[in-house]
């Protein structure tokens, strides 16, 4: 599967974003996704992942609460919505897909990987 992420922007603190990763490809439908992100000079870290269905959620503690993944198979994209940012929110968001085993956060365990998208929050 291949993907584009799109949506990212500056906003400021306590502001919204949505995020969107458009997929091509027959096996998107079956495919659990993730968001990851990647601040300067820091590791990529795991922001959340749904399964192929759409029925579970997994979130990274910083996020719980006010982010929130959804997946529409129909129009093969998962999304990102985002609420009250904060400055630390501030990286390159990826969206990433997987098979296999639902549940991982390491970002070796996902195949596909979209290019990325600048997400900045301002104070």
């Amino acid at each position: 599967v291949q993907l584009q992420a799109s949506g990212g922007g500056l906003v400021q603190a306590g502001g919204s974003l949505r995020l969107s990763c458009a997929a091509s490809g027959r096996t998107f439908g079956y495919s659990h996704m993730g968001w990851f992100r990647q601040a300067p000079g820091k590791e990529r870290e795991f922001v959340a992942t749904i399964t192929w269905s759409g029925e579970s959620t997994y979130y990274a503690d910083s996020v719980k609460g006010r982010f929130t993944i959804s997946k529409e198979n129909a129009k093969n994209t998962v999304y990102l919505q985002m609420n009250k940012l904060k400055p630390e929110d501030t990286a390159v968001y990826y969206c990433a897909a997987q098979q296999g085993a639902w549940g991982t956060r390491q970002p070796v365990d996902f195949t596909s990987w979209g290019q990325g998208t600048l997400v900045t929050v301002s104070s």
